[in-house]
């Protein structure tokens, strides 16, 4: 895959909604990354992960994914819509894009990450994140994005967002996640760039 271009500022968002911006991750951005993780990791079933990671692991997970020229990205909000509501930009999103399977024929195929502060779902956040995400992976060479959703009630908002873009059901691996004492399916999509 070809080195990701840095983009010269933030993405303003395709939603249309004012103060939603998407920009490249930084450091900075990863103690808000972990704090938006960790509800998902410890009391739900959307994401297979089973321990919190901390901050350091974000920066490792961050060098890994953007030392193979791949997006990851966050989604800030600012002005009126800012929790503090003085304006101050706050990260309420992140997306990311791995590699989708570690063989080297796989290399032009990458899974998305795609997650939300909670209060900010509904907003257009989610719109604009996975947005920039593709368009992210097109510009580093990426023609498939696979997409693996957990069959939960949480993870609910996630089917629509992705068929909203072009993502097609394009298989289902029943019971392959066992996590708070339940087995779960998962729901595979998949998009051509």
């Amino acid at each position: 895959m070809s080195s990701l271009p840095s983009p010269a500022g933030p993405v303003p968002s395709p939603s249309g909604r004012p103060g939603v911006t998407v920009r490249p991750a930084a450091r900075g951005d990863l103690a808000r990354v972990a704090s938006i993780a960790a509800p998902f990791v410890r009391d739900t079933c959307v994401t297979f992960e089973e321990e919190v990671w901390d901050v350091a692991a974000w920066e490792r997970k961050l060098e890994d994914v953007t030392g193979r020229g791949l997006p990851f990205l966050v989604a800030e909000v600012g002005g009126p819509a800012s929790p503090d509501g003085h304006g101050t930009p706050v990260v309420v999103g992140y997306a990311y894009a791995a590699p989708w399977r570690p063989k080297p024929a796989y290399r032009h195929t990458a899974e998305d990450t795609i997650y939300l502060d909670p209060a900010y779902a509904g907003r257009g956040v989610g719109t604009a994140l996975l947005g920039a995400l593709l368009d992210a992976c097109a510009r580093a060479g990426v023609r498939q994005v696979v997409s693996v959703v957990a069959d939960v009630p949480e993870a609910a908002g996630s089917l629509p967002l992705h068929r909203r873009f072009g993502f097609a059901e394009a298989g289902r691996l029943t019971a392959v996640g066992f996590k708070h004492g339940r087995w779960v399916d998962t729901i595979l999509l998949q998009r051509s760039l």
